[in-house]
């Protein structure tokens, strides 16, 4: 039987390119898949624009209204609602490249979780760099993930079991949901780098920063503390999930 895919996004303020990120991934699925969209007050016409393109498939299914003012939360909420055997995190703004779900699906028959590159765009999507990875030296390893961290979510997909060990999040900013699903995933499954692009990663004046790709620096000492927070929080997971510890 064929898995059934579940694509959560957050969405905040996210107007200008929402239409063309739900139509690049739409026609990658199936009639039994979904999309989960959880909206954290949007004051634009992102929830317009939402609903109009929920009454016409009722693939999407829409979360709207929430309170969060935090993008971690407002994932966690939209992972919480999904129902698939694999699920893929999309970003509001990228444009998925074809073919990407038949390809991500067929790994994902032998790895829990998978993170492939993306080309990095401007705006309009013209090209800035070929590959994030390159940028950004990603790799696996628990390490080397919690001193630069290669997990975005809008290039990785994973077995619903990942999910379930990963939730609830840890109640810190210093952890993205999408780092924390890969350093569960290396804990209790496999995960496997592609180094084949299968995203438009938009970069833009309301995209959340990232060091490295135009974004501010963080003081030595926020970065120790952010440090610390997260293997504090990686041995609590080691000892009550995995008795790691």
């Amino acid at each position: 039987m064929k898995p059934k895919i579940s694509v959560c996004m957050a969405t905040y303020n996210g107007e200008k390119y929402i239409a063309e990120q739900l139509n690049s991934i739409l026609k990658q699925l199936a009639e039994n898949d979904e999309i989960i969209v959880s909206d954290d007050s949007s004051t634009d016409d992102t929830v317009k624009i939402l609903q109009t393109y929920a009454a016409k498939d009722p693939r999407i299914q829409l979360f709207l209204y929430q309170t969060f003012r935090d993008p971690i939360q407002n994932f966690q909420n939209a992972l919480k609602k999904s129902t698939g055997d694999y699920i893929y995190l999309s970003d509001q703004d990228d444009v998925w490249l074809d073919n990407k779900v038949n390809t991500i699906n067929k790994i994902l028959e032998s790895y829990d979780l998978v993170l492939h590159d993306s080309i990095v765009t401007d705006e309009n999507l013209n090209i800035t760099s070929p590959s994030f990875f390159k940028i950004f030296g990603s790799k696996k390893g628990i390490l080397k993930n919690v001193i630069k961290s290669s997990y975005y979510g809008s290039c990785m997909a994973f077995r619903r079991k990942i999910l379930e060990n990963a939730l609830p999040f840890p109640k810190t900013k210093e952890i993205g949901q999408d780092l924390w699903l890969g350093l569960v995933a290396e804990l209790t499954g496999k995960v496997t780098l592609v180094e084949t692009p299968y995203i438009y990663y938009r970069r833009h004046q309301n995209t959340f920063t990232l060091r490295g790709l135009g974004g501010t620096k963080r003081n030595i000492f926020q970065i120790i503390r952010g440090r610390l927070v997260m293997f504090y929080e990686l041995i609590k997971f080691g000892i009550r999930k995995i008795g790691l510890f």
